[in-house]
């Protein structure tokens, strides 16, 4: 029971740190439609900016002032690249966001270099919360959970219950009737990018002492970031909670239960070969589930898109 309450723990510091990421990206998709490619690399750029200030002003400031970097740069790129090359239609957007990937790695391992670099969490959070079965908590762990679901929060409450949200809600849809009635479109949309890149920044700011600050910090997550969404459904912010908790609990379970499927083989009533070279079934029965637990959120993401295409939150096309 304490190893079940300690990956359940995990399973959610995990989940809404890939909230933090797909929140932002989600977002950026609902509003502008662009499946942002160099999103995990603002997600990047918030770590390695929050470790350099804190080389002089400590944690904690790093934490409000990188993810503001973070989106006034996201910002700048919609302005100055991104929408010029929207005209032009996706597949430009998709090189454009790519390009821009390779080139925010390039410039993270020209300025910090190829390893990984001593970010760490603040002094004040380095003890053990509570112990549950003798495994500790940590304190920062919590700390991260509560700012997730802040933000989470905060984002439902702006969206929802205030005008700049309904007017946001309404320039998804209506983009044209809103700059009819005297909104300037283009700059909310530079808005929502901006604060779609700084939301990753935040996850870059609070990940970067548990899961190390490095160039490739950005590819690990890139991927599973769109998993996450499609799962959720494109442009659901509470689809992009669930499929993140859904995700980080799957992982986290499969990494800790040395499950093997020679025993789901045994109970169908095939025995175990004494010779596996010469059995068509010879992986299946050395495979555990720790082996397969990183590609569990793929096979999730292609049993959701077969009993619904639109993900689980998605809206059906009309």
């Amino acid at each position: 029971m304490d190893l079940v309450v300690i990956n359940l723990i995990d399973g959610l510091v995990t989940g809404l740190l890939l909230f933090l990421l797909s929140s932002g990206l989600t977002l950026i998709f609902s509003m502008m439609g662009v499946l942002n490619f160099a999103h995990a690399s603002f997600y990047m750029l918030g770590a390695y900016f929050a470790y350099q200030i804190s080389l002089y002003v400590g944690f904690w400031p790093g934490l409000i002032i990188a993810p503001v970097l973070v989106g006034v740069l996201g910002a700048l790129v919609e302005r100055y690249g991104l929408r010029r090359v929207h005209q032009y239609g996706h597949v430009p957007e998709l090189i454009f966001t790519f390009g821009l990937a390779l080139l925010i790695e390039e410039i993270v391992q020209f300025f910090w270099g190829k390893n990984i670099v001593p970010f760490e969490e603040p002094a004040a959070l380095q003890f053990a919360l509570f112990n549950i079965g003798g495994n500790a908590v940590p304190a920062y762990k919590v700390f991260m959970i509560f700012v997730a679901i802040a933000i989470f929060l905060g984002l439902l409450y702006v969206l929802t219950k205030t005008r700049v949200g309904m007017i946001i809600q309404a320039a998804l849809s209506y983009p044209k009737t809103v700059e009819a009635l005297g909104h300037n479109v283009p700059l909310i949309f530079m808005g929502v990018f901006g604060v779609g890149t700084a939301l990753a920044g935040v996850a870059g700011v609070i990940a970067g002492p548990v899961l190390g600050t490095f160039p490739g910090m950005a590819f690990l997550l890139g991927s599973i970031v769109f998993v996450t969404i499609v799962i959720g459904g494109l442009g659901s912010l509470f689809g992009a909670l669930v499929a993140s908790l859904l995700i980080g609990w799957l992982t986290t379970f499969a990494a800790t239960y040395n499950f093997e499927f020679a025993s789901i083989l045994t109970a169908f009533g095939m025995e175990r070969p004494e010779d596996l070279s010469e059995s068509y079934l010879r992986d299946l029965w050395v495979l555990t589930l720790p082996q397969i637990g990183p590609i569990l959120p793929y096979l999730l993401m292609v049993l959701i898109l077969v009993v619904r295409p639109y993900g689980l939150f998605g809206k059906r096309d009309a």
